[in-house]
């Protein structure tokens, strides 16, 4: 067997100054698992720069790429450039509907991020019709899938021997298990996941289910993983992808 592309990630860490200095011992030597470390979105707690100061100097320690998309939480305080300006300063990568590639020992990892928004699931989903509000709410969970769709249309001319879709909204409803139903529309969207299945993905990784599960798969088998932080119950969780071109 070919030795595996090996992605680590999490999500929802929420840091902040009461934090500080509890993150990075469990990132220390994080290469001996690890070829790239993937962060789901809502790195801070209220979407302050001083918080995402916090998330730097904590991730700092990671001698691995770390990559990550932001949440809803770094969007609450209205800071989110300055959070993504900051995070690229200190050496992350930050990915709103953008890609890119990192070259491992076991190939070349590609990995497309969008934070993504509410939308819910095939037969219980929000409808684009009726009033303005509801229209601007629906569209942009519709807008948000379509720019996923095209970042990952965009990294497969890069030719990754792994591609990996990265969101903080969920993709499926398998991961949503656990949560209450009546909220699973603000939780996902199924339209990421139909951009996932349509473009080569081989793993799909996201947050924002704090009570849901780890494991769940799209329609046409691709592994989806909740790695919000309250779910995994651990610092980061380490998935083996093996290359397609020896698969």
């Amino acid at each position: 067997m070919p030795d595996p592309i090996r992605v680590a990630a999490v999500g929802d860490v929420h840091l902040a100054d009461d934090l500080r200095g509890r993150y990075a011992p469990l990132l220390e030597g994080i290469s001996g698992e690890a070829d790239a470390l993937l962060v789901a979105g809502d790195l801070t707690q209220h979407g302050t720069v001083e918080e995402a100061q916090a998330f730097a100097d904590e991730f700092d320690a990671a001698d691995v790429p770390v990559l990550v998309v932001l949440g809803n939480h770094d969007y609450h305080s209205g800071a989110e450039r300055d959070i993504a300006q900051l995070l690229e300063d200190r050496g992350i990568t930050v990915l709103e509907g953008t890609s890119t590639t990192i070259e491992t020992d076991a190939g070349r990892l590609g990995v497309a991020g969008v934070k993504g928004f509410c939308l819910g699931f095939v037969g219980r989903c929000a409808a684009d019709f009726g009033e303005p509000e509801m229209k601007a709410f629906t569209g942009h969970g519709i807008e948000t899938a379509s720019v996923l769709r095209e970042s990952l249309d965009g990294l497969a001319g890069e030719d990754p021997d792994v591609t990996v879709a990265l969101s903080h909204f969920a993709p499926v409803d398998d991961t949503l298990i656990g949560e209450p139903k009546e909220i699973w529309p603000f939780l996902g969207n199924y339209l990421l996941g139909e951009a996932i299945d349509e473009t080569g993905v081989d793993l799909a990784v996201h947050g924002h289910a704090h009570a849901g599960r780890e494991k769940g798969l799209t329609p046409t088998g691709v592994p989806v993983r909740n790695v919000a932080q309250p779910v995994i119950q651990a610092a980061f969780r380490v998935y083996d992808v093996v290359p397609r071109r020896s698969a």
